[in-house]
């Protein structure tokens, strides 16, 4: 049972201060996303890890960041890691395939801990599972960047790539659409046309919104094509370093998990137990321009 904690009115953060004494295995993982669909990361993190504490940062106040220029979301996630810094993680997961492919190094040249991305995970497992094409659905930005098409160059260079913008569906999950809805299949039906056409031998949900529309996805590609969920290559990836690091938490009980939302708290916490798979009760607010004082307090 995670515990869910709320403060009243603005957001009190603790001070790095306050935290450094902590061991570093008592210590959480910040994980940050552009909106809801990290939880599908902290979902499968708790799943593997589940004595670890999770502070969660969704910026849905400026969500999406699949449309945005890639100069604004490194500076979104520059302030989102900013923030979460406050809580002194022992490890940061970018928890959105777009602010990883826009930020990931300049956000290991800001952080102090590790920073475990949701690209580069994913397409080591795609890679392990197929020798054929590989197939990417991802926001527009995150195709445009080129990153997945790189990561799998740089590992299996000449490996066919087929990438795939699929703008609309972050929208359409944030909004809590089911996965049955007749507007997420046609809109699905039409994304995965090229695709169905040059059937790869693996398929990666390039965004952490997309685990939850597994079930469609899937009957549209049909049983041969492999579906790679980023969210649970990340988590693997955030439990080999801990356990390598020796950072992991051995508590026998529970973890925490902590969440923060820069827009509306309650209509946060009613759609994220999709996402989470349980319901969440208590989400506290913080605001962008906290955010924002929060990257200027750290760059000084």
């Amino acid at each position: 049972m995670w515990a869910l904690l709320r403060r009243p009115g603005r957001c009190r953060l603790f001070g790095v201060s306050d935290l450094d004494t902590q061991p570093a295995q008592q210590r959480c993982i910040g994980v940050f996303d552009s909106g809801l669909g990290g939880l599908t990361v902290v979902r499968e993190l708790v799943a593997t890890m589940p004595a670890e504490d999770i502070v969660y940062l969704g910026d849905t106040a400026r969500v999406p960041y699949g449309i945005k220029s890639l100069v604004t979301v490194r500076r979104f996630a520059s302030e989102d890691a900013a923030f979460l810094m406050r809580f002194s993680p022992k490890l940061m997961v970018v928890a959105c395939n777009t602010a990883s492919a826009a930020a990931h190094e300049s956000l290991i040249s800001q952080c102090p801990m590790d920073v475990v991305d949701v690209i580069r995970p994913g397409v080591a497992k795609a890679l392990s599972l197929t020798d054929g094409t590989i197939g990417v659905i991802a926001t527009e930005a995150t195709v445009s960047s080129g990153a997945y098409q790189n990561a799998i160059s740089a590992l299996s260079p000449g490996r066919r790539v087929v990438a795939v913008p699929c703008p609309l569906l972050v929208p359409i999950v944030e909004e809590g659409r089911d996965e049955n809805d007749p507007i997420v299949l046609a809109v699905l039906s039409d994304y995965l046309r090229t695709l169905q056409r040059c059937r790869p031998g693996a398929l990666i949900l390039g965004c952490t919104h997309y685990p939850l529309l597994v079930g469609p996805i899937g009957k549209l590609m049909g049983p041969d094509v492999q579906l790679v969920s980023s969210a649970q290559a990340a988590a693997q990836e955030v439990q080999r370093r801990l356990l390598r690091a020796g950072m992991e938490n051995r508590r026998s009980g529970d973890g925490f998990l902590r969440c923060f939302t820069t827009d509306a708290v309650e209509r946060f916490a009613r759609v994220a137990q999709r996402f989470c798979g349980r319901r969440i009760d208590q989400v506290e607010f913080v605001g962008t321009d906290e955010l924002a004082a929060s990257f200027e307090y750290k760059t000084e």
